[in-house]
């Protein structure tokens, strides 16, 4: 589970290098930043065996399962406000 966890931290990561834009960006990030972060505290969890820690781990993906959603919609919004407009691919 943790090897799922990085492949999709990396697929975050190779994203926010190659996508153009904030809006872009974000996107490659919303799901993949969630989903690797999952498997990995998931991983860390199954490994270490069920403890008090697990419970810890388990609040701490309840917490970001439902704040990674807000924190990107409150970015993109905020750059919308400010003025930053989307990546439109320019015509040849």
């Amino acid at each position: 589970m943790i090897c799922i966890g990085l492949f999709f931290l990396t697929v975050a990561a190779i994203g926010i290098i190659r996508l153009p834009d904030v809006f872009s960006r974000s996107h490659a990030l919303g799901i993949t930043d969630t989903l690797g972060t999952f498997f990995v505290l998931t991983g860390v969890a199954f490994h270490q065996g069920f403890t008090l820690a697990d419970v810890k781990v388990f609040l701490i993906l309840l917490a970001l399962w439902h704040l990674n959603p807000v924190i990107s919609h409150a970015t993109l919004r905020a750059a919308l406000r400010t003025g930053v407009s989307p990546w439109v691919k320019e015509k040849k």
